[in-house]
């Protein structure tokens, strides 16, 4: 069950990853602005904000791989924490479905975590 639990992990790390390539590097290309429902004008003028936003998205993955090579319980749980508030927040504030596709699978890890010890 802790593979399990470290393959959860391991999701939310490279979604993170992926999340801040898409905003800080593919936030004005076509692919990043169809993702994100933006207009070209709409990118160009949110482009640093998007990658404000990317730059935290590479500092939650680097804590979840940190706990993952570390072992430690206390740092997975952190950084799964924090993934999850942030998904609720951002769910509430920008999009619902930043609910479904962040804090769920950080939730799902996290509960594998606790399911393990």
């Amino acid at each position: 069950m802790d593979r399990l639990a470290n393959l959860a992990i391991g999701f939310v790390a490279l979604s993170h990853v992926g999340f801040m390539v898409l905003e800080m590097f593919l936030w004005e290309r076509p692919s990043g602005r169809r993702i994100f429902g933006k207009t070209e004008v709409q990118a160009k003028f949110s482009a640093s904000l998007a990658a404000n936003r990317g730059l935290y998205n590479g500092f939650l993955a680097a804590g979840l791989v940190w706990g993952l090579v570390s072992g430690s319980l206390e740092v997975k749980t952190f950084f799964l924490v924090c993934v999850v508030i942030a998904g609720i927040y951002g769910g509430m504030t920008a999009k619902r479905s930043i609910i479904f596709f962040q804090a769920l699978p950080a939730l799902v890890a996290l509960a594998l975590v606790y399911a393990t010890r």
